[in-house]
This record gives C-alpha cells, sequence and structure tokens, in this order.
C-alpha cells in the first residue's frame, strides 16, 4: 500500500546548516497494517510524514502509495487519498466555519465537483449518526463552531474529517499530545475504532513510548533519518519500555535523549 524506497532529503544545501532529514529512508505498509513511529527529537518522523504529504520534495528515491508513484504529485491532489491530523487540535479544521460545515467540506471529496458545500438533509444525517459513535453529544452541536470546541472535541471532528471518505492512508501525527491524559485516552479509542472498523492502513507518530508499543501490530524507530528499528509479531508483544530503549541504544550507539518519552516511561512504570 505504501512504498517508501531509499527516500533522501537535505536541508540548506550547501550552507554551513546543512541538514539530512531524511537518509535513505525505507518503509513498506501492507493494507490495513497500522505502524507506531518513535523517535528521538529531529530523528525524522514529522519530516518522513511531510514527505508523503508533498509538503516536502525528497531529493531522491521515490514513495509510492498503492503502486501509484506520487513522489512529486502536489500536496492538494494528495490529499483526497491522504488523511493526516495534527498535535494542535487548531489545525486540519476551519475554526470560523460549523461542525456540519467543516463535516460537508471534507465530505465533497467524494464529489465530483469539487467543494460541494451545499448541506442536504442525507448528508446531515450520515453527519449525526458518525458523531454520535464518538459518545461526545457533538451530534447535537452541529451548528456551533469549531473555534469554540474543547481539544478534544476538536481532534474528534478532525479525525472523522479525514475518515469521513476512506483514505487510502491515515497519519496521526502526535495526535493526542496536546491533550489531558482522560481526553487522550478517550481520542485513543475513538482512533483505534475507526482504524479496525475501516481497515485504514495507519502510520502514527506517538511520543508514549508504552502506547507505541500497545497500539497497531508494528512499531517502528527513527534515528537521523532512516529506520534503525523495525519490530512485530511475538517479539513486539514480549518487548518492554527498556527493552526499547536497550535496542535503541545498542543500534544507534547513544542514549534516548527526548525526555518527554522518558518521563512517559517513568510515569507508565509506576502504573504497572
Amino acid at each position: 500500500m505504501l512504498d517508501i524506497e531509499n527516500v533522501y532529503l537535505t536541508f540548506f544545501k550547501g550552507t554551513p546548516n546543512e541538514h539530512t532529514a531524511l537518509d535513505g529512508l525505507d518503509l513498506h505498509l501492507d493494507e490495513g497494517e497500522f505502524v507506531t513511529v518513535v523517535g528521538s527529537n529531529g530523528a525524522g518522523k514529522s519530516t518522513m510524514f511531510n514527505a508523503i504529504c508533498g509538503t516536502f520534495m525528497p531529493d531522491s528515491g521515490r514513495i509510492l502509495l498503492g503502486g501509484e508513484d506520487i513522489t512529486y504529485v502536489r500536496d492538494f491532489k494528495r490529499a483526497k487519498s491522504i488523511g493526516r491530523v495534527f498535535q494542535d487540535p487548531m489545525k486540519g479544521t476551519a475554526p470560523d466555519l460549523t461542525i456540519e460545515e467543516n463535516l460537508a467540506l471534507a465530505y465533497s471529496r467524494s464529489r465530483k465537483k469539487a467543494l460541494a458545500f451545499a448541506l442536504n438533509k442525507k448528508d446531515l444525517d450520515v453527519f449525526r449518526t458518525a458523531l454520535a459513535q464518538m459518545n461526545m453529544g457533538l451530534e447535537d452541536r452541529m451548528k456551533t463552531k469549531v473555534g469554540l470546541l474543547s481539544g478534544g472535541q476538536r481532534q474528534v471532528v478532525t479525525l472523522l474529517m479525514c475518515t469521513l471518505v476512506t483514505p487510502k492512508l491515515l497519519l496521526l501525527d502526535e495526535h493526542t499530545a496536546a491533550l489531558d491524559p482522560q481526553t487522550s485516552d478517550k481520542i485513543m479509542k475513538i482512533t483505534q475504532d475507526i482504524v479496525r472498523e475501516r481497515n485504514l492502513t495507519t502510520l502514527m507518530i506517538t511520543h508514549n513510548l508504552n502506547s507505541a508499543l500497545r497500539t497497531g501490530s508494528r512499531t517502528i524507530m527513527m534515528d537521523s533519518g532512516k529506520i534503525i528499528l523495525d519490530v512485530s509479531g511475538e517479539q513486539r508483544d514480549k518487548m518492554s519500555l527498556q527493552d526499547l530503549l536497550d535496542m535503541y541504544s545498542a543500534k544507534s550507539s547513544k542514549v534516548f535523549d527526548n525526555d518527554r518519552m522518558l518521563l512517559t516511561k517513568d510515569r507508565a512504570d509506576k502504573q504497572d
């Protein structure tokens, strides 16, 4: 479904600030696979997402989605088949439009005419039913402007906008990191339900190592623009947080340096 083949991307090439963000990156995802992505700051996680979405164009290599070479396809064209939920709840929606208007814009991707904004009873019923399944009461607030919603409610609307028309690929860019723990857990459950019901091919960046090992069926770890660990199956099921950190140190010859992840690990250990 998704193939990233030997992708290189360097920022500020030829200057003192030259930085290799993606260093021969290779990754394959099967259809319906749910893969979590972890790595320290600057590992290349978000750069990989931006390359997949077309925000950044690689210097070399190929990116294929569903067998189609999208390496140099413009970002707005890729958006028709790639859904992305950002860490910032304000991204991905139009805050001055209502919930139903935002959903209508997203739903228009399934129509032959772009931005078919007109709302009709059939569409509204689809939106109301989908919102009701989220169990957050948003089906009764469809005329509320999105900018007035809480962070968790906005993320639910954004997630629904990305999946109302089933995408070929769903990218979750630390989409629960800005939420409080209770809301984060609720959004993660909603996310997993949607991914499972739609059989969505999904990549999820997370700073929560415990969540990374317990969500989906495969975990990859990035460092210096490449994948240094790729675990799944029984190996992943038996892996502890310390095992993951030890494997990172062995592969990269350095200690994991992301404070947020280490704090998450400490909190998870105290709950065990």
